[in-house]
Order: C-alpha cells, then structure tokens, then sequence
C-alpha cells in the first residue's frame, strides 16, 4: 500500500512519452516528406505559370501567323504591322515571365527549400550524434 497518490496521467504522444518530471519536447519532429511536397508543388505551380506566359504568347503569335494572315498583314504605321509588332512584343513578354519567375521564386520557393535544407542538416547532425 503506497501513501503518496498516483501521479496524474497526461495523454502521451506517439513515440514520445512524456512526464510531469520531464521537460516537453523542444519542438515536434517535422515531417520531411510533407516539406518536400509543399516545395515541390509550389515549384511545379511556378515553373507552370512561367512556361505558359512565355509560351502560350509565343504559340498565340504562331497561331494567329497561320489562320489569320489578314489580321497579320495589317498596317499599324508606315512600314510596321501587327505581326512585326506582336514579334518584337515577344522579348519583353518573355522578360517579363522570367522576372515575375525569379520575383515569385524568391518570396516562396527559397524559404521553402531553406527550411528543408536546415531541416535535413538538424537531421543529418542529430543522426551523426546518436552514432558516436
């Protein structure tokens, strides 16, 4: 028969027990995998979106060169018509996809991929910790 009462219980994590005599985990583990996926799909979402501007336009100026020659050859002024100014439009379109790309890139792929890069040296070193 015991005197003291019985500790009280605390609902107990996966893989983790904890105590009212320890300390919490720091921080719950994170799923890499999850990371992972969140970067991956916020990178195909931005590769798609650059691809298709640049492109798109690009088969827009081919398409409207095959089925629409009267609509081509028209004359803006003097020697300029559509088709030499949707041409020369091309370059800066594309120019403008690659800075919207790398403006995008900047402020969601790279603080992603950051921290699956801290993330897998965190793991890296606690997996070398445990083996010494």
């Amino acid at each position: 028969m015991s005197y003291f009462p019985p500790p009280p219980s605390y609902p107990e994590q996966p893989g983790h027990p904890h105590h009212a005599w320890q300390a919490p985990p720091a921080d719950p583990p994170a799923d890499p995998r999850r990371d992972i996926q969140a970067l991956s799909a916020v990178y195909r979402r931005l590769r798609r979106v650059a691809t298709l501007t640049a492109l798109g336009y690009f088969v827009l100026f081919l398409i409207l060169s095959a089925y629409a020659p009267g609509l081509m050859t028209g004359k803006i002024t003097g020697g300029l018509n559509i088709a030499l100014l949707l041409g020369l439009i091309q370059l800066p379109v594309t120019l403008i996809a690659v800075a919207a790309y790398e403006k995008s890139a900047r402020r969601r792929v790279d603080p992603l991929a950051e921290a699956v890069r801290l993330q897998a040296a965190k793991t890296t070193r606690n997996t070398q910790g445990a083996r010494r």
